[in-house]
């Protein structure tokens, strides 16, 4: 009696077996997928709360530091109220990762294809000087990533590349509107010519400068070259002294600006022959330096921080506040510009390269510089204007 027991109870465990398998592979893969979609699902999470980075190359250390600590300081100020207002994404917010390019091409190349190929950043500004761009923008041209410069104004940044743009108004716009003024305010007849010849930026001013003055028929009685890492301008400035000239145009970056500045009046040319400069001399630097000897120093410019507009006043009260100085040229450019690319990510709803190259050119902004849009080839479409102005008691004013 116990034996068919015992085989009726294997026979009925041999039914089961067959019946409870695939239930229990059910059960299991059924685990598999919830495991799967809740990591899943926490990928995308935290995907989601990643910032949205984007790359800054600039100049904050060495010479060129006096434009590239300002231009830091517009990103930041514009970063902390563009973050304050809201995601630019969903779940997501903007923050900058910085390389200090210390005004060397080199060094700003390797710090481009370092933020493109390890910390892939959706976006690159600067570098800050055009030399610098010239050398690094072809790696961003070459990733497909947009790359705004926001002081770059020589002649040919955006021919680098359909991926580069620049907010930086060009030399070519600025400076015939400073040689046109300087020559009517002043009666201008007889000029001479100082620059930079191994400085991109300084090269294209001065080009620009000596066909600009060639169009209002002035004479150029002497044309003098010198590095931007010079600090003796003596026998430049001693030969233009005997020419009697009532103007000199100077093209060069600021630290090497000032020291003309500064050489000029001590050999004993007056204050009555105008100096007028490049946008490399935009900046407070110039008369920190000079001090006195920068007085009557003309410069043409889309900004200045007296500017009679609320967004303006609003800007510059906040950057006093977080800065404890004024802010310059370089500093608004670089705050609007992080606006212009904060607005374009929203636009674009992603970071996908084309969909933000696209946005981009549809930028349609009010800033501290006023109304700005891109041209097709990704240089600034439109200002409210060009503002000549001259160093009165160490600070910029609208020239009278």
């Amino acid at each position: 009696m116990l034996a068919p027991a015992r085989k009726d109870s294997t026979a009925t465990h041999a039914i089961d077996r067959p019946t409870l398998q695939p239930q229990v592979r059910l059960l299991r893969k059924s685990a598999v997928f919830a495991a799967l979609a809740a990591a899943l699902a926490l990928g995308q999470v935290a995907r989601a709360e990643e910032p949205v980075k984007i790359g800054a190359i600039e100049g904050l250390s060495g010479p060129i530091a006096k434009y590239g600590v300002a231009i830091k300081n517009g990103f930041d100020l514009a970063l902390d109220e563009i973050n304050a207002k809201g995601d630019v994404l969903p779940g997501r917010k903007l923050e900058i990762l910085y390389e200090d390019s210390a005004g060397q091409k080199e060094q700003a190349l390797n710090a481009m294809k370092k933020l493109l190929a390890r910390d892939r950043v959706v976006a690159v500004l600067g570098p800050t000087l055009s030399n610098e761009m010239f050398a690094a923008g072809p790696a961003a041209v070459e990733r497909k990533i947009p790359d705004i410069g926001t002081s770059t104004t020589a002649n040919g940044i955006t021919d680098i590349g359909e991926w580069i743009f620049r907010t930086a108004m060009p030399e070519a716009d600025v400076i015939p509107v400073t040689v046109a003024t300087v020559k009517k305010r002043f009666n201008l007849k007889r000029i001479a010519l100082m620059y930079s010849n191994n400085d991109a930026v300084s090269k294209s001013g001065f080009e620009i400068m000596k066909a600009a003055a060639e169009a209002q028929g002035l004479e150029i009685a002497a044309i003098e070259a010198f590095s931007t890492t010079d600090t003796d301008f003596s026998a430049q400035l001693t030969k233009i002294k005997g020419l009697n000239v009532d103007g000199i145009g100077v093209a060069t970056l600021a630290e090497a600006g000032a020291g003309v500045l500064l050489q000029a009046r001590q050999l004993g040319i007056p204050s009555k022959v105008v100096m007028f400069g490049s946008n490399g001399f935009n900046s407070p630097k110039v008369a920190e330096i000079a001090g006195k000897a920068a007085e009557g120093l003309i410069v043409g410019t889309p900004w200045f921080v007296g500017k009679k507009d609320p967004l303006n006043q609003a800007f510059v009260a906040a950057y006093h506040k977080k800065y404890g100085e004024d802010p310059d040229q370089f500093a608004a450019q670089a705050y609007d510009t992080l606006f212009i690319l904060a607005e374009a990510i929203t636009r674009a709803g992603s970071t996908e390269n084309t969909k933000l190259h696209e946005a981009l050119l549809k930028t349609d902004h009010k800033g501290v510089l006023g109304p700005f849009r891109f041209t097709a080839h990704r240089d600034p479409a439109a200002t409210e204007g060009i503002v000549v102005l001259e160093i009165k008691a160490g600070k910029f004013a609208p020239l009278d």
